[in-house]
């Protein structure tokens, strides 16, 4: 299971603040999306059931990019796998 750190903050426009470190990154929309799933707990089949609907894609392109996100995400020490 991911989880997002607790203490990431994000804004509607998609700036996320990172108060540990200091940082600041901003994503595009699906990335936005993608973080308020991980908030809500949401597991990698349901965020990829979630996108699959709202932007009416495959379910391997949504993983790959899904993948692609998470692996920046971990990189970036923003997520952590239980």
């Amino acid at each position: 299971m991911i989880k997002l750190k607790k203490n990431i903050a994000m804004s509607e426009s998609g700036f996320i603040f990172d108060p540990t470190t200091g940082d600041s990154y901003s994503v595009n929309q699906t990335g936005s999306i993608i973080i308020e799933y991980l908030k809500e707990g949401l597991s990698e089949d349901q965020i990829i059931d979630n996108l699959k609907e709202a932007f009416d894609s495959d379910t391997e392109q949504m993983r790959n990019d899904l993948d692609d996100f998470l692996h920046y995400l971990k990189q970036l020490k923003m997520i952590d796998y239980a």
